[in-house]
């Protein structure tokens, strides 16, 4: 077994990192090097949240080894001048290799290039890709050119803090640093950054993940906050829809001042490719218009502005069908928890929907997850299954924060990670070792990456689901998490005092602390910054209780959830009639398809009869010249009868129900070729093929 748990987490992380990404991304649209950059992102960091409790155990079993060898006796012991051969005592460290064991000299390998690809991406290359991505130029060269002019300033003010640091070292003839000092002080510099962003994330997460799965037992809430972001989501997509209409004004004012032999006519034809299918149709070019650029001193748009251009269709186009998918998504919330508030009043305890799903379920899941078995665990269990996930997950947030305040003592113990460590360390529980690492910084992991995916800093920055987040917002977060992890695991470290720097031990550090070098080079940062800038997670803590961030954002005009506000009831008043308005409105839909498959099933055999009917050829009797001609008037009369009764019996059978759905009705001329339109009112379509498609 020795290095094969090394190997499972590193794929099963893989799959892990591609799935959130498919989730969040879309492979087909997205460019692959965005895909490919925020995948490795995601993938490095959750690797080292996963590895590093088999580093952990690793690392005690490497004390262990060491402490055995340092307290084994001598063969030969000389007493008084006697030689005498004793008999080692036997080794009171039971000192066996964990079934996770990593070989020595794989793990320091493994971290280093894990470590410095991830400050790679996250320094360097992630930020050129978010401004390569944004850009809106229109050749490879463009891009480059634009991102490297975005980031001039973001580089230059790494490039001058750094310079102006190895000018006072070199001036400064006291201080005498070597390389191994200079990569310790940027490791601290870069954690020191990531450690303040890390405190305030993980205040966030603390209180807000409890707090989210108690209000997930109360229907009630969970519905009238829906009905608050219905309002909020209407008002951002009728502002996503203005803002696409405005853009495409701009490039259809474009397509028609520059013709196709102009030398921008490219740059316009990229704009086209990237607006929405019906647009493109109404804009498409008029190849028959044949006018050349420069016969008329006309006023054309300079290739700056062309850029600009595409850079706004871009996002406009992003977020409005982002906007659409999740207006669809919320509708659907809305809808379920409707139907979970009417059935728990339910005698017959079967769960009723009101709108079936258009997709087809699975048998396995419609012969385990029947409507009884719904109906018990939508009203009855799940509401009792979230409180105590929260109640757990509170046990969990108090057992950090003491943590958090109380590391830095070693004599005695009171960080809560640290003793269950030691204790475990005594018996040499490795699988209990790495069950309780691993809980712990999952925990914490949780608590950082999820107020990572759920904060949103205007449009800028958001991570949609649905496939529905931007490249920018990908890149952004592949970005946080790379400043974000390393402080993460060292402050898990110190938590578990497995950090010599932090705990002050002489013990062995694990392989991870080893990269980091010393941090007695910069004793102000690693005797001070790390040891009391965590305690603040309790003010952080206590603020997010109270929601005063929240309240403070209300106050500012930016419209959050707050239950004894006003215009939150305004704003949920206004998302329980939109949900009401689309409700209608899919019932109508269903009602009308539901007629119009009654009127099929019944009816549709008489139609293909009475089809095949007008098929059947005459009888030669009567199509004989000869012998119509000796009984003309009585055939010409006979005919004339069978036919009016022939069309009065197909007009009886071809007569369709009228579907009087006012949206069903239109002005439009074009909609109403294949059916009949009189004075009164217009006809549904009688023809042969297709009989049903216009109603």
């Amino acid at each position: 077994m020795s290095g094969a748990a090394l190997g499972l987490e590193i794929v099963f992380v893989f799959f892990l990192a591609l799935f959130l990404l498919h989730r969040y991304g879309d492979f087909k649209k997205q460019h692959r090097l965005v895909i490919v950059g925020t995948l490795l992102a995601w993938y490095l960091c959750f690797l080292i949240v996963f590895i590093l409790p088999l580093d952990v155990s690793t690392t005690i079993y490497n004390r262990c080894k060491h402490a055995a060898a340092n307290s084994s006796p001598p063969e030969h012991s000389n007493i008084t001048g006697l030689s005498a051969t004793a008999t080692p005592a036997p080794s009171p460290h039971p000192c066996f290799k964990p079934w996770s064991y990593i070989p020595d000299g794989i793990m320091p390998i493994f971290w280093r290039v894990v470590y410095w690809t991830s400050q790679f991406l996250t320094w360097i290359l992630l930020p050129f890709m978010q401004s390569y991505a944004r850009s809106g130029g229109f050749s490879i060269t463009g891009k480059i050119k634009t991102a490297l002019i975005e980031n001039a300033i973001y580089y230059g003010t790494y490039l001058l803090i750094f310079g102006a640091f190895l000018i006072y070292v070199a001036v400064n003839p006291r201080l005498h640093l070597e390389w191994n000092q200079l990569q310790t002080i940027g490791i601290a510099a870069a954690n020191t950054w990531g450690l303040f962003l890390l405190v305030l994330l993980l205040g966030y997460g603390l209180v807000e993940i409890p707090r989210s799965y108690w209000n997930g037992a109360k229907r009630g809430y969970l519905l009238m906050k829906t009905y608050f972001k219905a309002a909020k989501l209407m008002t951002e997509k009728a502002d996503a829809e203005e803002t696409l209409e405005d853009v495409m004004e701009e490039v259809r004012k474009v397509n028609e001042s520059i013709k196709y032999n102009h030398p921008l006519r490219k740059c316009v034809d990229t704009i086209l490719k990237k607006c929405p299918t019906e647009y493109q149709e109404k804009m498409g070019r008029n190849m028959d218009d044949y006018e050349d650029f420069d016969e008329k001193h006309n006023t054309y748009p300079s290739e700056k502005s062309l850029v600009k251009l595409h850079k706004q269709v871009i996002y406009s186009v992003q977020r409005h069908r982002r906007t659409q998918v999740q207006w669809q998504i919320l509708l659907e919330q809305a809808f379920y928890l409707e139907d979970v508030a009417k059935n728990e009043t339910s005698a017959t305890h079967q769960f009723v929907h009101t709108f079936q799903s258009p997709e087809p379920e699975n048998r396995f899941v419609q012969y385990f997850y029947s409507p009884t078995v719904e109906w018990y665990w939508e009203c009855l269990l799940r509401p009792w299954f979230y409180r105590i996930l929260a109640v757990v997950l509170s046990v969990f947030s108090v057992i950090v924060v003491w943590s958090e305040c109380t590391f830095f003592s070693t004599t005695p113990v009171l960080s809560l990670f640290a003793v269950f460590i030691q204790l475990a360390e005594k018996t040499y529980n490795y699988i209990y070792i790495e069950i309780a690492c691993f809980l712990s910084i999952f925990f914490l992991s949780i608590c950082v990456y999820s107020t990572v995916f759920r904060i949103r800093v205007f449009n800028y920055y958001y991570l949609a689901s649905h496939h529905q987040t931007d490249a920018y917002s990908l890149l952004f977060s592949g970005m946080l998490f790379c400043r974000l992890t390393p402080p993460l695991c060292l402050n898990f470290l110190g938590l578990t005092h497995m950090d010599s720097s932090i705990s002050h031990q002489n013990t062995q550090p694990t392989a991870y602390t080893s990269i980091m070098g010393s941090m007695k080079v910069l004793s102000f940062i690693a005797d001070g910054f790390y040891i009391y800038y965590p305690m603040l997670v309790v003010i952080l803590c206590i603020a997010t209780y109270f929601s005063l961030g929240t309240r403070c954002l209300n106050l500012l005009g930016f419209q959050q959830f707050m239950g004894d506000n006003d215009m939150t009831s305004d704003l949920v008043d206004e998302g329980k009639e939109l949900i009401r308005r689309e409700k209608r409105k899919r019932q109508r839909q269903e009602e009308g398809e539901n007629r119009r498959r009654e009127w099929k099933e019944r009816y549709g055999h008489n139609r293909e009869d009475s089809t095949r009917n007008r098929n059947v050829h005459i009888d030669p009797k009567e199509s004989n010249f000869s012998e119509m001609s000796t009984t003309r008037p009585a055939s010409k009369y006979t005919r004339a009868n069978n036919r009016t009764e022939r069309d009065r019996i197909e007009l009886l059978q071809d007569v369709e129900p009228l579907d009087f759905n006012a949206e069903a009705f239109t002005d439009d001329p074009l909609e109403a070729e294949s059916g009949r339109y009189q004075p009164g009112g217009r006809y549904l379509s009688m023809s042969r093929s297709k009989i049903f498609d216009d109603v």
